[in-house]
């Protein structure tokens, strides 16, 4: 009995699966694609040590018993928060996930159905934690299955990627002197140091690549202080750079307009990529990151998804029905060429 997509989509999306709680819709999955007569593995992804999560959470790899696949697809099973249940019309599908990347999820499964009645050797690998840090990508890059091709999911308007910006994270602290408001000269405000700091990050200039464009600085989250009548004695601030090719000019920049007010912590690379072009299909360029930097052992990647990235990540984010199924025949299509 053939997958109805839409009504997968629903279900997977009706599963809070917020990055570190990703262990029901993983089981869940299993559980399904056992029913499905694919065999089924469990890789633990281990809680890091600022989760609030205590629950198991893991990677989920499906195949056929006994053979390599030629082809993988991929996604990631959490998202962001919060939590949204779905909905649908006669167009969309709505809830947290329907794009990013439940509705993927679906297709992927449907497809890789397709594929094995075609006798393509396929396989499925959903991983956790891939909005947070990719913690579980890189898990499963320690235990790839000898795929020549890796067909990775997100949201691309189901248009071929031929590039993929990567992500630089960088936490920028500045330490100062607690004092009185009244009297700011007994101070030294790390406030103050924090903000010509970001002024001065503001004004970099960054790369930039003719074809895929520049990169681009978003300074996220900035805390700090103790109170409007105290001069601050600590600041912070959370700032992610998207790349377009090697970090080390961008990283300089970044050291040096910080230099004598703030130290900048670089807690996080994923590298930019470039992949390769299919013939007939519609082409992008994706200015976020994705898993693939991290599954390097699971063969040459292919970024593809439906969905638009500009819903994702928002509280209206969708997918439409017809370019969900649409999604399916290009993943069995995308599969078949690069099996040959």
């Amino acid at each position: 009995m053939s997958l109805d997509a839409i009504q997968f989509t629903r279900r997977l999306v009706d599963i809070e699966s917020i990055t570190y709680n990703e262990g029901a819709v993983g089981s869940f999955l299993a559980e399904f694609l056992e029913g499905r007569g694919f065999a089924v593995e469990k890789v633990r992804v281990p809680q890091p040590s600022d989760s609030r999560s205590t629950s198991e959470r893991f990677n989920v790899y499906a195949g056929t018993a006994g053979e390599t696949p030629e082809v993988v697809l991929s996604t990631h099973l959490d998202t962001v928060p919060p939590f949204i249940a779905s909905s649908e019309d006669d167009e969309f599908i709505y809830g947290r996930g329907s794009c990013d990347a439940k509705g993927i999820i679906a297709a992927q499964v449907a497809a890789a159905e397709r594929l094995r009645d075609t006798r393509v050797k396929v396989g499925l690998l959903f991983v956790s934690g891939e909005e947070r840090d990719s913690a579980g990508a890189h898990i499963a890059n320690l235990h790839p299955k000898g795929s020549r091709f890796l067909i990775n999911g997100e949201p691309t308007d189901n248009r071929l990627a031929l590039a993929s910006k990567g992500a630089l994270r960088a936490t920028v602290r500045a330490h100062g002197k607690m004092a009185h408001s009244a009297y700011p000269e007994l101070g030294e405000s790390a406030v103050n140091k924090l903000i010509k700091v970001l002024a001065r990050f503001l004004e970099v200039e960054l790369p930039s690549s003719e074809d895929v464009g520049p990169s681009t600085l978003n300074i996220g989250v900035i805390e700090g202080g103790r109170a409007p009548n105290v001069i601050a004695d600590y600041a912070e601030a959370q700032v992610m750079i998207r790349l377009v090719g090697p970090s080390e000019e961008t990283r300089k920049a970044l050291e040096d307009a910080a230099a004598e007010l703030a130290k900048v912590d670089f807690t996080l690379e994923i590298p930019f990529v470039r992949m390769r072009k299919i013939d007939g299909l519609n082409t992008m360029i994706a200015s976020f990151t994705t898993d693939i930097p991290k599954l390097t052992n699971w063969g040459e990647p292919v970024l593809l998804g439906p969905g638009s990235i500009h819903v994702a990540h928002t509280p209206f984010e969708k997918i439409a029905k017809r370019e969900l199924e649409e999604a399916i025949d290009l993943y069995t299509e995308v599969a078949q060429r690069l099996a040959g």
